[in-house]
């Protein structure tokens, strides 16, 4: 599957939505991370769980939401997960034995739920990856433009070149 990673957009966004430090791992502390994979190991206990530009692999408990922008989470056995779990560019797995309480999303990518998996929301997957991103993050930035040509052309417009006098050259 070819895929452009519009990450700087991802970043942007993830700067403006994601907790502003990560902490320390004591028991359900939130974990960010940006560009590197997160591993909640069976019998780790933690709260949100996000990362950007990275996939994240579950088999402890998660007390909060796990999201993953521009990469992919994977609920193996043994894991439970107390909120959402959300994959913005990426994909959804929940395996055999794993617990969701709150609601499965893929954005741009799709959902992998094993039938013994227990997911108590909806279970929700929206593909085409290359045209959401188009919508959600690049259109607003053409409409911004379109705007600002509007202006520059609008200036532009107002301003007259002043009249040229004629010369004429007598021949002598």
């Amino acid at each position: 599957m070819t895929w452009f990673s519009p990450l700087p957009a991802f970043c942007i966004l993830a700067i403006l939505a994601a907790p502003s430090s990560s902490r320390a791992a004591d028991a359900n502390s939130d974990r960010t991370q940006f560009n590197h994979d997160i591993r909640i190991e069976s019998g780790e206990r933690v709260g949100d769980v996000t990362c950007i530009g990275c996939s994240i692999h579950i088999r402890g408990q998660s007390s909060g939401d796990v999201t993953a922008i521009a990469g992919s989470v994977f609920a193996e056995s043994g894991a439970s997960i107390s909120g959402d779990v959300t994959a913005i560019g990426g994909n959804a797995r929940v395996e055999s034995g794993a617990q969701v309480a709150g609601d499965l999303t893929a954005i741009g990518g799709t959902v992998r739920r094993d039938p013994q998996a227990n997911v108590g929301g909806d279970v929700t997957t929206v593909g085409g990856g290359g045209a959401w991103i188009f919508l959600i993050f690049l259109l607003p930035f053409l409409f911004l433009g379109g705007i600002v040509a509007l202006i520059i052309w609008l200036i532009q417009r107002g301003r007259r070149p002043a009249p040229v006098p004629a010369y004429t050259l007598r021949r002598s």
